[in-house]
């Protein structure tokens, strides 16, 4: 089902440009050279940005990727974190190398040419030298992950979920385009606002993001084409609160891409209440069906067909979305889900399957059949893309229809921001239709 996920496995690989510095100071008979050689290669690293992208003349599909660290005396080993290159649970895999006599800390893989992530980078610089014993080494690496930084040389930024701290993005030559992303000049601009909504089936209330069209929820001033569609997504302090989604948005509907549409996105809190609500979890759908969408009925004129009403999410948000499309068919007509989670076992009683079978996320409301836009990552890891594998023809056996895209990235929202607008355009192209919307050249 994921094919070529073996030609776009990371393997690691001393880039060019590295290998030419280390033979170079190889060759060097002075300090004064080696120093020279180390400032050029800084000079012209600052110069181009990192990672370093080169060309491999055995493998034209694929790039040298070089990610790099200025270290000092004090730094003892320096480790990468990036969703899809390395497992988390082995991070001395993906520690940098040393060009000795020199502050030059490296690590090269050869990447296909259509990779698309995100990173961060963390210097060890506690006293004394780094753990040879591989269990302290990996209690050191550990705890080290939640101090990584972004890149000083990659202006490319990624706000992180939680935390006042960024990501890195690096995106290869043949990566597919993200036209819609970031904040666009001279365009017409949308709202956001945050509503508190009491959710009885969650027991509290909760935040919710919402986004207006730039002509606000009136039908007349949107075109008179009646009640708006509807978006719900989850995860709404990271798409709005942190990503600026509403930007996208702005530039889909700019574009005559999007219908002018009203997004209700519920703030997840915090990690220990977005695990405790995202999966498949009977009282979060019931929340998002019976609860969230009257409510915001009642403020705005919003479409009650389920065709025009459409449930997103990403990771754990993704299953959510799943579980909420299949068991409320008459509330949602479509799921947008970018790398469902594999792992989540309802807490509440409802109806559950095998990870993969369509019956994990319960049975069928109504026996209607949403349509599923599905994204799937090569590298989600290896149990969701086992996951994902089996879930296509599972979804199809229910009767669903199935849009399926598979990228060449991991769980990570440098590759779901575009994947989410694509799945926006691909959802709403017979809407466009419909109400004489097109595409501008």
């Amino acid at each position: 089902m994921i094919r070529n996920a073996a030609d776009a496995a990371p393997r690691p690989v001393t880039g060019p440009r590295t290998a030419r510095l280390a033979r170079q100071l190889e060759a060097a008979r002075d300090a004064a050279t080696r120093t020279a050689l180390t400032e050029s290669f800084w000079d012209e690293a600052a110069r181009t940005g990192t990672p370093l992208v080169e060309t491999l003349d055995d493998a034209p599909g694929h790039r040298a990727v070089t990610f790099l660290w200025r270290g000092h005396r004090a730094t003892r080993q320096v480790l990468l974190m990036a969703p899809g290159i390395g497992d988390r649970d082995r991070p001395a895999d993906t520690l940098l190398h040393h060009l000795p006599g020199t502050d030059v800390w490296y690590l090269g893989y050869r990447l296909r040419a259509d990779h698309r992530g995100s990173y961060r980078l963390v210097a060890d610089i506690s006293p004394g030298p780094a753990p040879t014993d591989p269990v302290r080494l990996q209690r050191r690496l550990t705890a080290l992950m939640a101090h990584g930084v972004a890149d000083p040389l990659n202006p490319r930024r990624l706000p992180v979920r939680w935390r006042a701290v960024e990501s890195s993005v690096f995106a290869l030559p043949e990566a597919a385009p993200q036209p819609w992303a970031g904040r666009r000049d001279g365009i017409r601009r949308g709202t956001v606002e945050r509503h508190t909504v009491t959710g009885h089936a969650l027991g509290e209330e909760r935040e919710i993001w919402t986004y207006l069209p730039p002509e606000g929820a009136d039908n007349d001033a949107n075109g008179g084409g009646g009640p708006l569609p509807v978006l719900v997504l989850c995860d709404g302090d990271m798409w709005f609160g942190r990503l600026g989604f509403q930007d996208t948005l702005d530039a889909l509907i700019d574009d005559g891409v999007l219908p002018p549409l009203v997004v209700l996105s519920p703030d997840a809190v915090d990690a220990a209440t977005r695990r405790r609500d995202l999966g498949g979890r009977e009282a979060f759908a019931a929340f998002l069906a019976e609860e969230l969408l009257p409510w915001a009925r009642a403020r705005w004129p919003l479409t009650a067909e389920a065709d025009r009403t459409v449930v997103s999410g990403q990771g754990s948000g993704a299953t959510a979305a799943l579980y909420a499309g299949l068991t409320r068919a008459h509330r949602f007509g479509r799921v947008l889900a970018q790398s469902p989670s594999p792992g989540w076992r309802p807490g509440d009683g409802a109806a559950y399957g095998q990870a993969g079978d369509g019956t994990a996320y319960g049975q069928a409301g109504d026996g209607s059949a949403p349509v599923v836009h599905l994204g799937l990552g090569l590298h989600d890891g290896a149990a969701a893309t086992e996951h994902g594998e089996a879930l296509v023809p599972a979804l199809r056996a229910r009767g669903h229809q199935v849009h399926h895209r598979v990228h060449n990235g991991g769980r990570d929202h440098a590759c779901w921001q575009g994947l989410l607008a694509e799945a926006l355009v691909e959802a709403f192209r017979e809407e466009r239709s419909a109400n004489g919307l097109r595409a501008r050249a």
